[in-house]
């Protein structure tokens, strides 16, 4: 027997879309995470003209407080919806202000044909005009769209659809609040509609301890003088992976080059981002005479994501090509 509505599983972690504050007018200074998932459908009942949604909570917090814990139980709660054969999409909320390290990490370790969709909030739920009743509602009219299907993780988000892989958040404060590797991929606005066909995967999602904590990565941010100390203090704290976040295309500071060196012979890989909003970081003589590695278009947390994946890909097996897979991750495919 056919289903006259298609099912969703939404999996509520916390954020904005979920925050409350003691007045309409206050869109600072509010509570987040105060409102559960069955209360954020409840302010959307449009939603029951499109899907049946099944919710579940696994976490109700502020996503700066997000940890690689938190993205080993989402991504086993994601899983195990996908997994399920009645389940036909999955939507995701999450805070925006860590929502591209979230939606790198599912992006890279999820494989299903079924639609995969992030939303959040910039204002609370209690706000005057709060946007995350309308992102919810069109996140899940984004997973039921047929069109959805195969494109990896999606970042519905103020009448935009982003791909998971490579959206980062570029205002603190504006309700369109992300942008995306090349720009939106699709829009909401009057109907669903994408600007260009899937681009389908060329890595499997790699194999991981899930039960073991994720390995150390840390970001550094590479400013006028700051001492390459850094280096060896994050080292000596159990970093095992390093991210910089250099100037302009990926520059790094003479001052540092020596001490970059004796961190990567030490076996501890060193990706180069940059602190542009846009551009690439392409491989170099620096790549070729010391062994760094360029993060391409990713921003440093979404390189930070990649090298993690990585570290922990290589620990579950020693035989995976750590350099390929971020090769593969930096041009910008799954």
């Amino acid at each position: 027997m056919s289903k006259d509505l298609p099912e969703i599983r939404l999996i509520a972690t916390g954020g904005t879309i979920a925050g409350s504050a003691a007045s309409a007018t206050a869109v600072s200074g509010y509570a987040v995470g105060g409102v559960g998932a069955d209360t954020l459908l409840a302010a959307v009942p449009q939603i029951g003209s499109l899907a049946r949604v099944h919710a579940e909570q696994p976490f109700n917090i502020d996503s700066k407080d997000m940890t690689p814990a938190h993205w080993l139980k989402l991504l086993a709660r994601a899983r195990a919806a996908l997994a399920d054969p009645t389940i036909d999409a999955l939507v995701i909320t999450h805070g925006t202000d860590t929502m591209e390290e979230t939606a790198t990490w599912l992006d890279l370790m999820l494989v299903s044909e079924k639609p995969i969709v992030m939303t959040g909030a910039m204002r609370p739920a209690t706000a005057l005009s709060a946007d995350g009743p309308m992102n919810l509602y069109d996140a899940v009219r984004t997973a039921v769209c047929p069109d959805s299907a195969g494109r990896g993780v999606l970042v519905c988000f103020g009448e935009h659809i982003y791909r998971g892989l490579g959206v980062r958040k570029r205002h603190t404060g504006h309700l369109d609040a992300f942008e995306g590797i090349g720009g939106a991929i699709g829009c909401t606005r009057p109907d669903i509609a994408y600007f260009m066909a899937p681009a389908g995967r060329r890595l499997p999602a790699p194999r991981l301890n899930l039960d073991a904590a994720l390995p150390r990565v840390d970001v550094l941010y590479a400013a006028a003088g700051n001492p390459p100390d850094l280096l060896h203090a994050s080292v000596a704290n159990g970093a095992r992976g390093i991210v910089l976040a250099l100037p302009g295309s990926g520059g790094t500071a003479d001052a540092w080059l020596d001490d970059i060196a004796a961190i990567l012979k030490l076996g501890i890989p060193v990706l180069r981002a940059s602190r542009c909003g846009e551009g690439d970081v392409s491989r170099g003589a620096l790549d070729e005479r010391i062994g760094t590695r360029p993060a391409g278009r990713l921003s440093p947390a979404s390189a930070r994501v990649a090298l993690t994946i990585a570290l922990a890909a290589r620990d579950a097996d020693p035989a995976f090509d750590l350099d390929a897979f971020l090769d593969a991750v930096a041009t910008g495919w799954r």
